[in-house]
């Protein structure tokens, strides 16, 4: 029987198909802990056509990490015994666009780490196994270089890598647990864009955030370049990193 996470190389190819046509087909959308990172939350409130404030409250729960203090936002299983994912249906995922990175990447695993004086990223790989998934049987072949393109996971790494880093950031120079005031900020600031652009983006709070002018411009109507505004405030503002430190999230 083969391990159930297995590394495994960019190139390497493994087998995987999912379809309706499996018997497996949505198991893996139901006994979840779904967390959100603040891009699943940006790229779903998009594709629902509502505000992130609405979003939030209909779909999802908040909780305070342990350790940092930090909001953790997970979708909420309303009247689901089963712990089903608010967005499937008999017929698959009906915001499937919009999915989060986590459902994108499955049945892969991906970590990434950092080389502290480069700063480059070197992403690790794994594939997982679980016994209700049966997508290995007889799926076709393919790699994780061939899969990251077929789900279009890299955009989605790319902000969520940026997020890791920001946490990453926060560990290093004020670790432990932050307050409710402060976690509340991060909170508007990193997952409800809309009342980050309301509330701050538009104040003199944002005079020196260290972001590159085009995305500071774009900001105010794209979200996109928004969360990278909302990630370098809360590095500044929150976090209090030394200005060495800012780059990355510019």
């Amino acid at each position: 029987m083969p391990d159930p996470i297995s590394p495994l190389e960019p190139d390497q190819p493994f087998c995987f198909t999912c379809s309706p046509e499996g018997v497996c087909f949505n198991a893996c959308c139901r006994d979840l802990n779904q967390a959100l990172t603040p891009y699943d939350v940006l790229c779903l409130k998009h594709y629902l056509k509502r505000s992130s404030g609405d979003f939030l409250q209909a779909y999802t729960e908040t909780h305070t990490g342990p350790e940092s203090g930090l909001p953790v936002v997970s979708l909420r299983f309303d009247g689901t015994g089963d712990l089903a994912c608010p967005f499937v249906t008999d017929a698959g995922c009906r915001v499937y666009p919009a999915r989060p990175a986590s459902c994108r990447t499955y049945p892969l695993a991906r970590g990434v780490s950092r080389n502290r004086e480069t700063g480059q990223l070197t992403e690790h790989w794994a594939i997982i196994r679980e016994p209700h998934c049966l997508g290995f049987d007889g799926g076709r072949s393919q790699t994780v270089r061939t899969w990251i393109a077929d789900q279009q996971i890299a955009d989605h790494n790319r902000m969520n890598d940026m997020m890791l880093e920001l946490i990453s950031l926060k560990n290093q120079y004020r670790p432990g647990v932050i307050g409710p005031t402060d976690a509340r900020t991060v909170y508007t600031a990193l997952y409800d864009l809309d009342a980050f652009r309301d509330k701050i983006f538009n104040n003199q709070d944002m005079v020196g955030i260290p972001v590159d002018a085009h995305i500071r411009e774009r900001a105010a109507t794209h979200d996109r370049d928004l969360l990278i505004v909302a990630m370098a405030w809360v590095g500044q503002r929150i976090f209090r990193l030394p200005k060495k430190e800012r780059s990355p999230l510019a």
